[in-house]
């Protein structure tokens, strides 16, 4: 494998733009953008709400780990990761272990506007959903903090991020390759 090959796992809390900037960078390294959220509803049948729903939270997670063991290409793929993807005990490592991961972040000001738009969100189906999220930021955010180089996105242009997310994509998948041959 060379550096030009190695998988980018973009992850980070819901709303700081993980689908929109992993399309655009798929999209200038000609890579397939691959959304964990969107292959697991493809693969069982029904959205994420109805899996929380039916299934539980666990049962998720559960699918989450196998998507990332064996659920998508192990080369050229830029995959935007779900918000609690990392959070399970193991997820962040095994990621890792299968190529460059960058966590995008964002105020939490930025946070509650974004998703203020997307309640079809399963975590935020409660009472009050900007408590939840505060909540819920303030759980992640050490993991998220361990997950890599952090890369801010409020107030920057999607062309900007982009550019910096594939500049440090570049940059730690040559340390990938040397650090995995």
């Amino acid at each position: 494998m060379t550096a030009a090959d190695v998988n980018l796992y973009l992850v980070g809390f819901m709303g700081t733009g993980k689908t929109t900037i992993g399309r655009a960078v798929a999209q200038r390294i000609g890579f397939t953008l691959i959304d964990s959220d969107q292959e697991i509803e493809r693969q069982q049948g029904r959205p994420i709400t109805e899996i929380f729903t039916q299934d539980g939270e666990p049962a998720f997670r559960a699918l989450e780990r196998a998507f990332i063991e064996n659920g998508h290409p192990a080369e050229r793929a830029v995959v935007s990761c779900g918000g609690g993807l990392i959070v399970p005990a193991g997820m962040l490592e095994l990621l890792q272990s299968r190529g460059v991961v960058i966590c995008l972040h964002a105020s939490i000001e930025t946070i509650l506007a974004r998703t203020a738009r997307h309640r079809h969100r399963p975590l935020l189906n409660v009472e009050d959903p900007d408590a939840r999220v505060r909540a819920l930021y303030a759980q992640r955010e050490p993991i998220y903090r361990r997950a890599g180089t952090m890369l801010l996105t409020d107030s920057r242009s999607l062309s900007e991020i982009t550019g910096h997310v594939i500049r440090t994509w570049r940059r730690e998948a040559a340390e990938f390759v040397r650090r995995h041959s």
